[in-house]
Protein backbone atom coordinates (compact mmCIF):
# COMPACT_ATOMS: atom_id res chain seq x y z
CA UNK A 1 0.00 0.00 0.00
CA UNK A 2 1.49 3.43 -1.00
CA UNK A 3 2.19 5.94 1.77
CA UNK A 4 -0.16 8.24 0.29
CA UNK A 5 -3.11 6.13 0.55
CA UNK A 6 -2.35 5.19 4.43
CA UNK A 7 -1.89 8.71 4.87
CA UNK A 8 -5.47 9.14 3.74
CA UNK A 9 -6.89 5.73 5.48
CA UNK A 10 -5.50 7.47 8.92
CA UNK A 11 -6.90 10.52 8.13
CA UNK A 12 -10.37 9.79 7.31
CA UNK A 13 -9.94 7.56 10.35
CA UNK A 14 -9.10 10.52 12.53
CA UNK A 15 -11.51 12.55 11.24
CA UNK A 16 -14.54 9.98 11.36
CA UNK A 17 -13.99 9.74 15.37
CA UNK A 18 -13.48 13.34 15.79
CA UNK A 19 -16.84 13.64 14.46
CA UNK A 20 -18.37 11.01 16.09
CA UNK A 21 -16.50 12.82 19.43
CA UNK A 22 -18.23 16.36 18.60
CA UNK A 23 -21.17 14.45 18.54
CA UNK A 24 -20.96 13.88 22.12
CA UNK A 25 -21.42 16.52 25.38
CA UNK A 26 -18.73 16.70 27.71
CA UNK A 27 -18.65 14.38 30.70
CA UNK A 28 -19.66 16.89 32.96
CA UNK A 29 -22.45 18.35 30.72
CA UNK A 30 -23.60 14.37 30.71
CA UNK A 31 -23.43 14.20 34.41
CA UNK A 32 -25.47 16.97 34.62
CA UNK A 33 -28.05 15.75 32.99
CA UNK A 34 -28.18 12.58 34.21
CA UNK A 35 -29.48 14.28 37.58
CA UNK A 36 -31.27 17.38 36.54
CA UNK A 37 -34.31 15.90 37.05
CA UNK A 38 -34.18 12.42 38.55
CA UNK A 39 -31.72 11.87 41.10
CA UNK A 40 -32.21 7.81 41.73
CA UNK A 41 -28.41 6.38 41.15
CA UNK A 42 -27.12 4.47 38.34
CA UNK A 43 -25.44 0.94 37.80
CA UNK A 44 -23.13 1.43 34.82
CA UNK A 45 -23.01 -2.68 33.81
CA UNK A 46 -21.47 -4.58 31.24
CA UNK A 47 -23.80 -4.48 28.35
CA UNK A 48 -22.41 -7.25 26.68
CA UNK A 49 -22.13 -9.91 29.93
CA UNK A 50 -24.50 -12.53 29.73
CA UNK A 51 -23.35 -12.47 33.94
CA UNK A 52 -24.30 -8.59 34.28
CA UNK A 53 -27.04 -8.64 32.21
CA UNK A 54 -29.00 -11.30 34.42
CA UNK A 55 -27.66 -9.36 37.42
CA UNK A 56 -29.12 -6.12 35.82
CA UNK A 57 -32.51 -8.26 35.54
CA UNK A 58 -31.82 -9.58 39.50
CA UNK A 59 -32.08 -5.74 40.44
CA UNK A 60 -34.90 -5.01 37.97
CA UNK A 61 -36.87 -7.60 39.92
CA UNK A 62 -35.24 -6.74 43.36
CA UNK A 63 -36.27 -3.15 43.45
CA UNK A 64 -40.14 -3.13 42.35
CA UNK A 65 -40.26 0.77 43.53
CA UNK A 66 -37.67 1.54 40.87
CA UNK A 67 -34.87 3.28 43.08
CA UNK A 68 -32.12 2.57 40.74
CA UNK A 69 -31.41 3.44 37.22
CA UNK A 70 -29.22 1.53 34.70
CA UNK A 71 -27.13 2.45 31.50
CA UNK A 72 -24.10 0.18 29.58
CA UNK A 73 -20.98 0.87 30.20
CA UNK A 74 -20.94 1.12 26.73
CA UNK A 75 -23.64 3.49 26.00
CA UNK A 76 -23.01 7.52 25.27
CA UNK A 77 -23.99 8.31 28.52
CA UNK A 78 -22.13 4.99 29.85
CA UNK A 79 -18.70 6.31 28.90
CA UNK A 80 -19.36 10.19 29.41
CA UNK A 81 -20.24 9.14 33.19
CA UNK A 82 -16.71 7.10 33.57
CA UNK A 83 -15.07 10.21 31.98
CA UNK A 84 -16.65 12.11 34.72
CA UNK A 85 -15.52 10.42 37.23
CA UNK A 86 -11.61 10.25 35.96
CA UNK A 87 -11.96 6.71 34.66
CA UNK A 88 -11.28 5.93 31.10
CA UNK A 89 -14.10 5.96 28.43
CA UNK A 90 -13.54 1.96 27.36
CA UNK A 91 -13.33 0.62 31.18
CA UNK A 92 -15.18 -1.90 31.47
CA UNK A 93 -13.20 -3.72 33.91
CA UNK A 94 -16.01 -3.26 36.73
CA UNK A 95 -19.45 -2.34 37.56
CA UNK A 96 -20.24 1.72 38.34
CA UNK A 97 -22.49 2.85 40.92
CA UNK A 98 -22.90 6.25 40.07
CA UNK A 99 -25.13 8.47 42.43
CA UNK A 100 -25.35 12.71 42.37
CA UNK A 101 -22.42 12.37 45.53
CA UNK A 102 -19.59 10.59 43.67
CA UNK A 103 -19.00 6.83 42.08
CA UNK A 104 -18.04 3.75 43.45
CA UNK A 105 -16.50 0.57 41.60
CA UNK A 106 -16.29 -3.33 42.55
CA UNK A 107 -17.16 -4.37 45.74
CA UNK A 108 -18.12 -0.55 46.68
CA UNK A 109 -20.23 -0.65 43.79
CA UNK A 110 -22.41 -3.80 44.93
CA UNK A 111 -22.02 -2.86 48.56
CA UNK A 112 -24.32 0.41 47.30
CA UNK A 113 -26.55 -1.47 45.23
CA UNK A 114 -27.52 -4.25 47.17
CA UNK A 115 -28.39 -1.49 50.15
CA UNK A 116 -30.99 -0.06 47.56
CA UNK A 117 -32.44 -3.59 47.06
CA UNK A 118 -35.48 -5.08 48.96
CA UNK A 119 -35.99 -8.90 47.60
CA UNK A 120 -38.43 -9.07 50.65
CA UNK A 121 -39.38 -7.48 53.32
CA UNK A 122 -38.21 -9.77 55.91
CA UNK A 123 -34.68 -10.25 53.77
CA UNK A 124 -33.07 -6.68 55.23
CA UNK A 125 -30.17 -6.47 52.60
CA UNK A 126 -29.15 -2.84 53.97
CA UNK A 127 -27.77 -4.38 56.96
CA UNK A 128 -25.96 -7.03 55.48
CA UNK A 129 -24.48 -4.78 53.49
CA UNK A 130 -23.38 -2.29 55.71
CA UNK A 131 -22.08 -5.04 57.72
CA UNK A 132 -19.97 -6.44 54.45
CA UNK A 133 -18.66 -2.67 53.85
CA UNK A 134 -17.52 -2.45 57.85
CA UNK A 135 -16.16 -5.79 58.45
CA UNK A 136 -14.69 -7.12 55.68
CA UNK A 137 -11.68 -5.83 54.62
CA UNK A 138 -11.85 -3.85 51.07
CA UNK A 139 -8.79 -5.35 49.76
CA UNK A 140 -10.53 -8.81 50.26
CA UNK A 141 -14.23 -7.92 48.84
CA UNK A 142 -12.17 -6.37 45.68
CA UNK A 143 -10.16 -9.62 45.62
CA UNK A 144 -13.11 -11.94 45.47
CA UNK A 145 -14.98 -9.06 43.03
CA UNK A 146 -11.80 -9.08 40.42
CA UNK A 147 -11.66 -13.29 40.64
CA UNK A 148 -15.66 -13.01 39.07
CA UNK A 149 -15.14 -9.55 37.08
CA UNK A 150 -12.20 -11.50 35.47
CA UNK A 151 -13.53 -14.81 34.75
CA UNK A 152 -17.09 -13.49 34.28
CA UNK A 153 -17.31 -14.01 29.85
CA UNK A 154 -16.48 -17.68 30.84
CA UNK A 155 -18.21 -18.36 33.77
CA UNK A 156 -21.65 -17.03 31.82
CA UNK A 157 -20.59 -15.90 27.90
CA UNK A 158 -20.87 -12.78 26.13
CA UNK A 159 -23.49 -11.48 24.01
CA UNK A 160 -22.99 -9.50 20.57
CA UNK A 161 -24.65 -6.60 21.99
CA UNK A 162 -26.24 -4.97 23.92
CA UNK A 163 -29.31 -5.68 26.19
CA UNK A 164 -32.58 -3.92 24.84
CA UNK A 165 -35.76 -3.40 26.32
CA UNK A 166 -37.51 -4.02 23.77
CA UNK A 167 -41.18 -3.89 24.97
CA UNK A 168 -39.88 -0.53 26.78
CA UNK A 169 -41.52 -2.57 29.99
CA UNK A 170 -38.49 -0.61 31.80
CA UNK A 171 -37.77 2.56 29.92
CA UNK A 172 -37.71 5.01 32.98
CA UNK A 173 -35.44 2.37 34.55
CA UNK A 174 -33.05 3.02 31.79
CA UNK A 175 -30.76 6.30 30.81
CA UNK A 176 -31.66 7.65 27.62
CA UNK A 177 -28.79 7.62 25.55
CA UNK A 178 -29.85 10.90 23.82
CA UNK A 179 -28.32 12.96 27.32
CA UNK A 180 -24.99 12.35 25.78
CA UNK A 181 -25.95 14.16 22.37
CA UNK A 182 -24.89 17.92 22.20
Amino acid sequence: MSPLLLLLLAFSALTMKASYAFNISSPNVVLRRVFEQDSRPIILFDGVCNLCNSAVNVALDWDPSGKLRFAALQSNVGKSLLQAHGRDADDITSIVFVTPKGAFTKSDAILGITQELNPLPFVPLKPLALAGQYLVPQILRDAVYDGVANNRYSIMGKRDECRFDADGEFDDRFVDDNLAKQ
